[in-house]
This record gives structure tokens, C-alpha cells and sequence, in this order.
């Protein structure tokens, strides 16, 4: 069976306060045995504890330009909180970000490998502005508005369970949309890609024009992984493929080492679960 990974989210990296019960215990809460309306009370009482132990550290902003269609490059100085760089250990890390005066926070994937935090004091992120929502109002800001940002979250990617590169030579990658925030911070801090003979990402966009990090690709494969664009709605000079990341990887028609392969998934749930069925199916052969 191919190996999946993904970003696997572990309790926030927050200081709890010594009266508060440890977050573990809060969510072992036995909801189902509860009333409806206890039940709801209980969540609501997690939920309170949970945003009462997160600690926002203001932090300017560095950058924010245009990086494709809906989509922006934010870069945020956190060079006043070397804790929180520091906290940036592996690609697939996630933090909350606030705007002042925006009611609730929103979940960013670090864009940036953990380098760029230690070494230049900063957090990249790929930004999808979704109208009404706290990222299309950060997408609106300049450089030197502050927001507000919670410690790293999040284990990441388990990249150690695809090593050594000779026990799994072949490596595929998914990721649609801004789901390729994560990847990219995956491709530049390394996984030995070119000690691999199959790194292969597979990044779907509706065009062209909505596909980030184009000017990215020359560096990535030239540090082993083939690009492989997919667009679901190219335009009539398209040479490439079509359709999902799923019918791309299909149509391949490349028979793998089902032992030796890892699967890396990043982007909408039901792309993810087809994704791997697909690998499921042509490891049968």
C-alpha cells in the first residue's frame, strides 16, 4: 500500500494558564453521552477555554502583492518573536492569524520552509480572498498594518516516514488551488528529491491565470520533483493536461512499487480521498 501523508494538526502550542485543565482533557469531554443542551454547553465551554489560552503576538506586515487570480503573497516580519519563528520546524505547519477589529481569526499554512523564518525574521503565506471572510480584509491591507498571529500549530508532514529515499524511490504530490501554500514550504526545505527516481506534483488550478508560484517551477525542478500543471478550465492555447489532479495522475498510466511509493495531499477533501483511491487502484497491479 502507497504511503499517505498529510498536515496532521496536534494541540495548539499555547501557555495554559495553571487553573485551566489541560486541553487533552477538554476534548476526551464524553458530548455524546450529554444532553442536547448539555452538550451543546460543554462545547461552548471548550470552545471559551480554547480561545482564552491563545496567546496573539502583533506582527507588521512585510509584503502583500498579487500572486495569481484571488490570490496573494503575504509575507509577515516576526523578527520580534524569535519564539515563534523558532517554532517553525517542519513544512505543513499552520498558525491563526487576526486583524484588529475583525471578529474571528483565520487558519494560514506557512507557505515559507522553516529557513526562511531563521534566517530573515519572516512567515510567507499564499492567501485565497474569500469575500466577507477575515482573509479577503487582510488581503486589503498594506505593508506595516499589524495584525495579530498565535503560535505555529500543527505537526506538519512526517517527511521521515518516506526515508531513506531508496527505500521509497517514488514520491507523488497533490495539491489544487491554495493548497499548494504547504507544498511549497515541503519542496524548498528538502526531502532528498533528487536522491528519489520518481518526485512527481501534481497541481491543479482553473487556469492559468488562479495557478501561483509559476515563477517557482524551474527552481523546484531543478531540485528533483517534475512539475506536472493541471488546469480544469484552460483556455485554447493549453498544451497540457486536463480536467483534476486525480484523471491527470490516471492517464500517466505509470506502473509504481506500491511499497516504495509516497503520497503527499494537500487541497480539498474530496480530491485528497479520490487522490488515494487512485493510488489504491494502481497499486493492485
Amino acid at each position: 500500500m502507497a504511503l499517505a501523508l498529510s498536515p496532521s494538526p496536534s494541540l495548539p502550542h499555547a501557555h495554559v494558564s495553571h487553573t485551566l485543565p489541560p486541553m487533552s482533557i477538554l476534548r476526551r469531554i464524553p458530548l455524546l453521552h450529554l444532553k442536547p443542551q448539555r452538550r451543546r454547553l460543554a462545547t461552548l465551554a471548550a470552545a471559551a477555554v480554547r480561545q482564552d489560552i491563545t496567546v496573539w503576538t502583533p506582527a507588521p506586515l512585510a509584503e502583500i502583492s498579487p500572486a495569481a487570480e484571488s490570490l496573494f503573497h503575504v509575507s509577515i516580519d516576526i523578527s520580534d518573536a524569535p519564539d515563534i519563528a523558532s517554532s517553525h520546524t517542519r513544512a505543513g505547519q499552520y498558525l491563526q492569524l487576526r486583524v484588529v477589529d475583525v471578529g474571528k481569526p483565520t487558519f494560514l499554512a506557512i507557505a515559507s520552509p522553516p529557513s526562511i523564518a531563521s534566517a530573515s525574521g519572516a512567515f510567507e503565506f499564499l492567501v485565497k480572498s474569500v469575500a466577507g471572510s477575515t482573509a479577503e480584509v487582510l488581503c486589503g491591507l498594506k505593508k506595516g498594518d499589524v495584525v495579530e498571529i498565535s503560535q505555529v500549530m500543527g505537526r506538519g508532514f512526517d517527511v521521515d516516514r518516506i526515508q531513506p529515499p531508496d527505500e521509497y524511490p517514488t514520491v507523488l504530490i497533490f495539491a489544487t488551488g491554495s493548497g499548494i501554500s504547504p507544498i511549497r514550504s515541503l519542496i524548498e526545505s528538502g526531502f532528498s528529491s533528487k536522491e528519489r527516481s520518481d518526485v512527481r506534483l501534481y497541481y491543479g488550478a482553473r487556469n492559468l491565470k488562479r495557478m501561483a508560484y509559476q515563477d517557482k517551477f524551474k527552481e523546484w525542478e531543478s531540485s528533483g520533483v517534475k512539475i506536472v500543471p493541471v488546469l480544469s478550465q484552460p483556455d485554447g492555447n493549453w498544451s497540457g493536461e486536463t480536467g483534476y489532479v486525480q484523471a491527470a495522475f490516471s492517464r500517466a498510466k505509470k506502473i509504481f512499487n506500491p511499497q516504495g511509493t509516497g503520497v503527499v495531499l494537500c487541497g480539498q477533501k474530496q480530491m485528497a480521498e479520490v487522490c488515494y483511491c487512485f493510488c489504491l487502484e494502481f497499486s493492485a497491479f
